[in-house]
């Protein structure tokens, strides 16, 4: 038995002796190594480094502010006039011809326009309705194709047809339901669901006030338009602070409107912080300095300031990394500028003192191990 112990103590000895040439190599724990292939099938697969410079995070402002430019422009304009279409519900009176006029209707037209909802009856709304191919049925003149036309291009084509019956036809022409425009919101709404449009332009914060305003758990920095099978993405909160005006932001029949939860902007901070945690984006923002602030900050015992890494996902799948050296605590104030998105890790790694603490710290646990072992077989 005591060869065995003898033998277990020169283990260790060497274990010992060549863990101060490579102890780092056989510690325990997560660390970066840009020369690690992500996919050991291809070994050009190497993350990207890029490095935290005032540079980059100048370039990386210009780049947001100009998509967040770009976005808003290919959706602000003016409004335009009311475009009637199938289901709608017209008011057509001709003045000083009361048998035109809808047993139903009066000269008075109405209390006002009534915007109906997905199946509503329009039964109790006194007025020619637009049939699916797009016409009304008008005494003298028949059908009369109206889809399409604003309300003066209606009245105008009534008095022109209606001439030949009529002498110097006196026309009013309005709508009374509309049912054939809409918009669609959804996510992080009070009231989500359809909302019509009227003869008033709706613009998107008209159409976000009519949906009850936003949750306290919706993004406003992801804010998505969906028209024509593309997607545009408004940064609400940055349109804000450039100036933009947010209600010539028009909105189309058939848009959808998305409002995303803040859940799904999350960001990860791991490795050598005080408290390791996923956060939660504030608007879309947050700074890499912020992070690792909420984070608890550096673990001082264990760190390796210079080797502060933000990992980013891309679309092929190869991360692109974002190193920053923070030796210095000054390149905290360039952190400070440095922007996380949605779904970045933030990882710090160890530094070599505390990867041979941890190789050590399990090492003799060993070795205590083998040599109570040892005493008990002696015995």
């Amino acid at each position: 038995m005591k060869d065995f112990f003898t033998t277990t103590v020169r283990v260790v000895i060497l274990a010992l002796t060549l863990s101060t040439l490579g102890a780092c190599a056989f510690a325990p724990g997560m660390r970066f190594d840009p020369d690690w292939p992500v996919d050991p099938n291809d070994p050009n697969s190497v993350p990207r480094i890029t490095r935290i410079t005032p540079s980059l995070v100048l370039e990386e402002k210009r780049v947001r502010e100009a998509e967040a430019d770009t976005a808003y422009h290919a959706l602000a304009g003016e409004g335009m006039p009311y475009v009637i279409g199938p289901g709608d519900i017209l008011s057509i009176v001709v003045w000083d011809h009361p048998e035109l006029v809808l047993p139903t209707q009066t000269y008075a037209i109405g209390a006002g326009a009534t915007e109906l909802t997905l199946g509503d009856s329009s039964s109790n709304i006194p007025g020619y309705p637009v049939s699916a191919e797009g016409y009304i049925q008008f005494p003298y003149l028949g059908l009369v194709k109206v889809a399409g036309l604003t309300e003066t291009e209606v009245r105008d084509l009534i008095t022109k047809n209606a001439v030949d019956y009529i002498r110097n036809p006196q026309i009013t022409v309005r709508v009374l339901g509309y049912r054939s425009k809409r918009v669609y919101l959804e996510g992080e709404l009070k009231n989500p669901g359809a909302v019509a449009m009227n003869d008033l332009p709706l613009n998107l914060m008209e159409a976000i006030n009519r949906a009850g305003g936003l949750l306290p758990s919706a993004d406003r920095s992801r804010v998505y338009v969906l028209r024509g099978g593309q997607a545009v993405r408004l940064d609400l909160p940055r349109l804000i602070a450039r100036g933009q005006d947010l209600t010539k932001i028009m909105l189309k029949p058939g848009d959808i409107v998305r409002v995303s939860p803040r859940e799904e902007s999350k960001i990860f901070v791991m490795g050598e912080v005080n408290a390791p945690q996923a956060m939660t984006l504030r608007d879309g923002r947050m700074s890499l300095t912020e992070a690792l602030g909420n984070a608890g900050g550096l673990n001082q015992n264990t760190v390796d300031p210079s080797q502060i890494f933000v990992v980013r996902t891309t679309p092929e799948a190869l991360p692109d990394v974002y190193h920053l050296d923070a030796s210095s605590a000054s390149a905290l104030a360039v952190a400070e500028q440095f922007e996380l998105k949605p779904k970045d890790v933030v990882f710090v790694d160890t530094g070599n003192l505390g990867r041979w603490n941890r190789f050590v710290s399990l090492l003799f646990p060993s070795a205590q191990t083998a040599y109570t072992a040892a005493r008990i077989d002696d015995r």
